[in-house]
């Protein structure tokens, strides 16, 4: 039993809403028995038993089509106490999503589907009929949660690993592919919502992307708050550095990963594509892939410019640079800054791919862009 078990049965039970696991009352009938959420053919229906509730809605930022700014989707309430909705032409993918029940947020008690952010759980739907990430009759990988030590938050600190088929049972050791998230999220994401182990699964069953060791850290190092700590507050730990000089040793001394710039590459969305571009100016000359996702420079003014030129502009940091690759929604809301950073790039002396795609900032894209990267590395 994990540690969230306890705290959405409790849930559920203080909102009425899991009544079908409770016994009927002397005299009384059972309630009745929710399926959420039930997909066929495009079609997702999701419901919820709250016969007390006054309103209930459908959240999810990531399901296209919702009501503009993302307010909650209103189910209909039948005489049985059942509320629901059902979405028509739901384009495949894996969505989260929860139930706002009289302006209390909840997970779906009858999905035992659920995808962590950071402070945060999410129910999952998904839905069937794209190839790259679907679970096909492929060999697959493992995924693993690891804890390592890190001396700069001074903790624990908990990681997914991505190992790809055969490597169990096998010496062969492999290359490295650092895979950042965004902010509010955490390092469950790019499993459970992102679904990059399927993603590489079919890559490689199709021999279209190498076997590789994928390591998705956790991307924040305190508390987070859009706008940095509130006033008064200390700022956390650096992720950066806990990645240089905990995360990566970890990593380097337990798996069999082949070391060297060729043999190391690293990507991440959103805030994730901050990190990583910070991470490469640092040491560009570690990484020989990197590729950023709906995302660019974060720091303000000319500062970031400044701190890096010189590494950047430098003759060594091109050299060993195999692919630097960036993608951005027409929609996102970082897309201007997204171009900023290649034209900045450029200046340095790079020659970065920009692929402006559809849609916004989303999984949907995020999935995408993991999907048409992956092939690109250590070939």
């Amino acid at each position: 039993m994990n540690r969230l078990t306890l705290p959405l049965l409790a849930l559920a039970i203080a909102l009425n809403l899991n009544a079908s696991a409770q016994p009927p009352g002397k005299g009384g009938q059972r309630p009745p028995t929710v399926t959420s959420p039930e997909v066929k053919d495009k079609k997702v229906t999701f419901r919820v038993l709250a016969p007390k509730a006054e309103k209930v809605g459908l959240f999810s930022s990531d399901i296209p089509g919702g009501p503009k700014g993302n307010p909650a989707r209103p189910l209909t309430k039948g005489e049985n106490g059942v509320w629901e909705i059902t979405l028509d032409s739901v384009a495949p993918g894996t969505y989260r999503y929860l139930f706002d029940v009289d302006g209390l947020r909840a997970v779906d008690p009858r999905n035992t589907a659920v995808s962590e952010s950071n402070g945060n759980v999410w129910s999952l739907v998904r839905v069937p009929g794209a190839g790259f990430m679907d679970a096909a009759d492929v060999p697959h990988g493992a995924v693993s949660r690891i804890t390592y030590k890190s001396g700069t938050v001074g903790k624990n600190r908990r990681a997914h690993v991505y190992t790809p088929p055969g490597y169990e049972t096998g010496t062969e050791k492999y290359p490295v592919f650092y895979l950042l998230h965004g902010a509010g999220d955490c390092d469950d994401s790019w499993t459970s919502v992102g679904r990059a182990h399927d993603i590489l699964d079919n890559l490689i069953a199709a021999k279209k992307a190498k076997p590789m060791i994928v390591v998705m850290p956790a991307g924040h190092t305190g508390p987070f708050a859009f706008g940095g700590p509130p006033a008064g507050g200390q700022p956390a730990p650096r992720f950066e550095d806990d990645f240089e000089k905990d995360l990566r040793p970890y990593i380097e001394k337990t798996y069999r990963v082949q070391t060297g710039r060729a043999n190391r590459a690293i990507a991440g969305l959103s805030m994730g594509g901050g990190q990583t571009l910070n991470l490469f100016a640092a040491n560009p000359t570690d990484y020989g892939y990197v590729g950023v996702f709906s995302s660019g420079v974060f720091a303000k003014g000319d500062a970031w410019e400044t701190a890096n030129k010189d590494r950047l502009s430098a003759k060594e940091a091109r050299d060993g640079l195999k692919v630097l690759w960036f993608a951005t929604g027409k929609e996102d809301f970082l897309l201007d800054r997204t171009k900023e950073t290649v034209a900045l790039l450029k200046k340095f002396g790079h020659e970065p791919e920009f692929k402006e795609t559809g849609g916004g900032h989303t999984w949907i894209n995020w999935q995408e862009y993991l999907n048409e990267f992956a092939p690109k590395l250590f070939q």
